[in-house]
């Protein structure tokens, strides 16, 4: 073999490196658009975090608000309410892991990992089935006092978990701070 033909594979090594440098960027080129198309949109990320004022939600009530598109439950419990949720045995719930991103890791679903305070009587979670994404009725509805979705008759307790029905998880718990004493920060 020459030296001529090593010359050669060099440059053809060359070529099909080139080529497909060339192609990868070309697929790139196209491909971005496509994956940048499914990042939320500038009225989604601007309404990421919300303030809400809940100065004027009395006990017994409950404020709804639309957050991410979706709607949230502000509810300001009883004493009735609160020692009904934190009389039930978690041993009864159907999903007795709290998914909730404000704590760490899964935990159980207690009414007090539930709640924003600790008397328990803020009580925040997203008003969406866990079935099929309905929004469930609320003010005391269902068997077990809490929300019923009618649609099919999954029935949420007094802190928002799943007791009867065909919904699979708790009502989810948003991330929610108090920044003072009647506003709170969702997201």
């Amino acid at each position: 073999m020459s030296h001529a033909d090593d010359h050669e594979g060099t440059r053809r090594d060359f070529l099909y490196y080139a080529t497909a440098g060339a192609g990868a960027v070309a697929t790139g080129a196209a491909v971005w658009p496509l994956v940048n198309q499914m990042n939320p949109s500038a009225d989604v990320r601007a309404l990421s975090s919300i303030r809400v004022d809940v100065s004027g939600v009395e006990q017994g009530t409950q404020l709804t608000v639309k957050w991410l598109g979706k709607p949230v439950f502000i509810r300001r419990r009883t004493a009735a309410e609160i020692e009904e949720g934190r009389a039930v045995d978690l041993d009864d719930l159907i999903d007795p892991i709290a998914r909730n991103p404000n704590i760490s890791g899964e935990t159980a679903a207690t009414d007090e990992n539930r709640t924003l305070d600790e008397a328990g009587e803020w009580l925040v979670q997203m008003g969406v089935c866990t079935h099929l994404g309905c929004v469930p009725l609320g003010d005391g509805a269902g068997e077990f006092g809490g929300w019923f979705c009618p649609c099919h008759g999954s029935h949420y307790d007094t802190a928002g978990r799943i007791r009867k029905g065909p919904a699979p998880e708790n009502l989810h718990v948003p991330p929610a701070v108090f920044e003072d004493e009647t506003t709170l920060l969702l997201g």
